[in-house]
């Protein structure tokens, strides 16, 4: 067997390792405390949406909860895709297990393709247990069809593609847990704030309505509502229409930048990871545990 053929069989199993460690890994999550966040969010939003089930959107005949759904949904998407990744790399960054992934052959291919699949899977149940009770409250798919599901999915997805490399960024950049999740948490409750996902974002200033526009939040939201309201809700939004070509630029332009950048960034941080630097931030990790 060729050298070139031997790294590509390598890479393939580094690969189906990765797949297996990523099912095992989501479904270890599956029993964790940490679906009571999930838990606990949901009830927030179902409280959100029980407010605002009486409140009609000027110009379109819908309760303002038929709006604020399916943003949440693009919402969720954003949110999983730039929080999980930067958390969770700066905590593998942290105990190790990037240094042990780096010190086997093809262990970063599979080190990856784990965190894609955990993540996936972990955005993907996050919003059926935000969905399935949601959607006994606000009726949004008696307003579309198979092809507006298959719409809604397709946006989702391109949501996750825009999202996903810019948190594998911030969590390469960031020396600790804590520190990810202060370049990624924070904003993310800024620009949601702004982003048209509560409420129509034409009822904002003009500025932040172009400040809003700049991050995928809004578009995520934006091609989810195409997808489940009727044609007559776009009245609400920018323009009076739903401007599918700009969600599908602007998106695919966030994905097609993150991922031609994150890449360099990782194995920049990568080359640089030691065991004297991952002994360091253990030892500051207790330091902080123990004040």
């Amino acid at each position: 067997m060729s050298t070139g053929e031997s790294g590509a069989g390598g890479r393939m199993f580094a690969v189906r390792l990765g797949v297996d460690r990523g099912l095992r890994e989501f479904r270890h999550t599956l029993g964790s405390p940490d679906q009571l966040f999930n838990v606990f969010t949901t009830i927030g939003f179902m409280l959100v949406l029980w407010f605002q089930r009486d409140t009609a959107v000027e110009g379109t005949g819908l309760a303002l909860a038929a709006f604020t759904l399916p943003s949440m949904l693009g919402m969720g998407v954003a949110f999983s895709g730039l929080v999980g990744p930067a958390g969770q790399l700066s905590t593998n960054r942290e105990d190790g297990t990037l240094l042990r992934a780096k010190a086997v052959p093809n262990g970063m291919v599979g080190y990856l393709v784990a965190r894609l699949v955990q993540l996936a899977l972990d955005g993907g149940f996050s919003l059926v247990v935000l969905l399935v009770p949601a959607a006994l409250l606000v009726d949004v798919f008696g307003h579309t069809g198979v092809g507006g599901v298959l719409g809604l999915l397709a946006v989702l997805v391109l949501g996750a593609l825009a999202t996903l490399p810019w948190g594998a960024v911030a969590g390469s950049i960031t020396k600790s847990p804590g520190g990810a999740m202060g370049i990624t948490m924070l904003p993310m409750m800024g620009i949601a704030a702004i982003s048209g996902i509560f409420y129509p974002i034409t009822a904002l200033p003009g500025w932040l309505q172009a400040l809003g526009q700049v991050f995928p939040v809004y578009w995520i939201g934006l091609g989810a509502r195409s997808a489940l309201l009727p044609d007559a809700a776009a009245a609400a939004e920018i323009g009076g229409s739903w401007r599918t070509p700009a969600v599908i630029a602007v998106l695919a332009t966030w994905a097609v930048v993150g991922f031609l950048l994150a890449p360099t960034i990782l194995r920049r941080m990568a080359r640089r990871e030691s065991g004297a630097d991952m002994e360091r931030r253990r030892q500051a990790a207790l330091q902080r545990g123990g004040v």
